[in-house]
């Protein structure tokens, strides 16, 4: 049974060469998170993309990730993949993780399609014969045909968005990591990719979305998480989120 335990997490990026960057561009830079002046000198700067962050998920939790640029999310679904490790506090995951923001993880474009899809595959935590049972699947939906006997360099963009679409939607996910950025090809394939997208969604466990869209969250979601400035605001059920987002987006300055 997969399960989610976050304890007091933060996450602290080191900015080196800082003593050159003007006070404006530090300024700037702040939307990306708290930046911090620290040492004797307050020569060494980090910034703080997340500070105490603290929930639990359990099997048939959808949470949502909610909040403006900067706030964070991005960070944390990196956290939760293991991509980002914390600075202070613990992270527990139990069950396999699919983050689908790196559907491609590990493309060599010198190897063939089929090449990486072993290789991708591995990378995503698929054993050889789980990529193998789903061999066929990925050839069909990927559309790429005979191309998957070439390299990957001889691939347009699209064809490469594609087979890593592919790949990563043929999982069977315990936790599943969305991001709302992830494109999909051109608009035949993209409602393919929809329809497909909804089947992984309910074959996982656990999801944790990021998006922008408080109608495409709530039509998937069933739990909110509002972050702000890399601080978890509330937790609770999507509709009190996305209320307590919208009052606070209205009562901005």
């Amino acid at each position: 049974m997969a399960a989610v335990n976050l304890e007091g997490v933060t996450v602290d990026f080191p900015i080196y060469g800082s003593r050159h960057r003007s006070i404006r561009t530090a300024f700037l830079g702040k939307t990306g998170g708290l930046i911090r002046r620290e040492g004797s000198r307050h020569q060494r700067v980090t910034v703080r993309a997340l500070e105490d962050v603290s929930f639990q998920l359990e099997h048939g939790d959808r949470l949502g990730l909610i909040g403006p640029n900067g706030a964070g999310k991005s960070t944390l679904l990196r956290v939760l993949s293991g991509i980002y490790e914390p600075t202070f506090g613990k992270i527990s995951v139990e069950g396999r993780v699919s983050p689908l923001f790196i559907a491609a993880p590990g493309v060599d474009l010198d190897d063939t399609g089929y090449e990486n899809i072993y290789t991708c595959g591995m990378y995503l935590g698929m054993t050889t014969e789980e990529i193998e049972t789903k061999m066929a699947d990925i050839e069909g939906f990927s559309e790429l045909g005979d191309y998957l006997s070439l390299p990957a360099r001889t691939y347009s963009t699209g064809m490469l968005m594609r087979l890593g679409f592919a790949l990563a939607t043929a999982l069977d996910p315990d936790l599943l990591l969305l991001d709302e950025g992830l494109g999909a090809g051109d608009a035949r394939f993209a409602a393919r990719a929809e329809k497909r997208l909804e089947k992984l969604i309910e074959r996982s466990s656990i999801l944790v979305f990021a998006s922008h869209s408080n109608e495409l969250i709530k039509s998937l979601c069933n739990k909110g998480a509002l972050m702000d400035g890399g601080h978890l605001i509330a937790v609770g059920q999507i509709d009190d989120i996305i209320e307590q987002y919208k009052a606070r987006t209205e009562s901005a300055p």
